[in-house]
């Protein structure tokens, strides 16, 4: 549930540049941990029809964040936030029903608000338009669509779409299998920290797939991983601490508690 957002797109404020003023008040209590004063802005101004507003308040009631989690009030704010078009209520009005938080669950329904929050360029909710695609969770199977949406929000920067592909490759999801470009993007995600990714990137190390194997990489990926709290990379481990001597073992230690450096655009 996503309560501070891009504060540049307010929806239904444009027009006002003191409501953008006050939203951005809002937004700087909020990254406080001052819901409460957060809260004060936004009420008044999601009662006033501004649509980031309500999916604020929506989602401080679906979170507990200043207010009593209430799942109907959130869906209520949420409904009104996906009703004025804004992108982030449509995505969070669409967590409650794929969850069944406020409403009856409905994955169809989720799904078809997932989408239309994905095509006004909503990367989390193009990431869950690309997962729910593959997991046939109420939108059917369909990998190059998939693909599609996971390539647009990794456009955006978010890992776990990059992890993801690296999966469709290695599968041969709707593409030809090319383990090159499997690890080429288990590169990206694993340089954002994504466990999972760097989970596949370890292993891909490890068996030489796509990338030169190398075993002390491998091992670093693989503990960066588990530290990550990827279950993936436990399958590994045992393997790749094997194929190597303690020194290369105490080097992978040492490289996997190095913190990451900034990845490149």
């Amino acid at each position: 549930m996503a309560v501070l957002e891009d504060r540049r797109a307010i929806a239904g404020a444009s027009a006002h540049t003191d409501v953008g003023a006050r939203m951005n008040e809002a937004y700087d209590a909020a990254q406080r941990r001052d819901y409460a004063a957060a809260l004060a802005i936004w009420g008044p101004l999601a009662h006033a029809g501004v649509a980031r507003a309500q999916n604020n308040v929506g989602a401080c009631f679906a979170e507990g964040l200043g207010v009593e989690r209430n799942h109907s009030l959130a869906f209520r704010w949420l409904t009104l936030a996906a009703e004025g078009g804004d992108p982030v209520g449509l995505r969070n009005l669409a967590a409650l029903y794929f969850k069944g938080e406020g409403s009856a669950q409905d994955q169809a329904r989720a799904g078809d608000l997932y989408r239309r929050a994905a095509e006004a360029g909503d990367g989390p909710a193009q990431d869950m338009m690309s997962w729910m695609l593959l997991e046939e969770n109420g939108v059917g199977f369909d990998a190059v669509d998939a693909r599609r949406w996971a390539l647009a929000a990794a456009a955006q920067g978010i890992a776990a779409p990059m992890t993801r592909l690296g999966m469709i490759y290695h599968n041969a999801l709707g593409v030809d299998r090319d383990p090159a470009a499997a690890a080429e993007w288990w590169t990206k995600a694993a340089a954002r920290g994504d466990a999972d990714g760097q989970a596949m990137l370890g292993a891909a190390y490890l068996l030489g797939a796509g990338v030169q194997r190398d075993g002390v990489t491998a091992l670093t990926w693989l503990l960066r991983a588990q530290r990550g709290g990827s279950a993936v990379a436990t399958r590994f481990l045992n393997s790749a601490r094997a194929a190597l001597s303690a020194g290369d073992i105490a080097e992978a230690d040492r490289r996997a508690a190095t913190p990451l450096p900034e990845p490149s655009q």
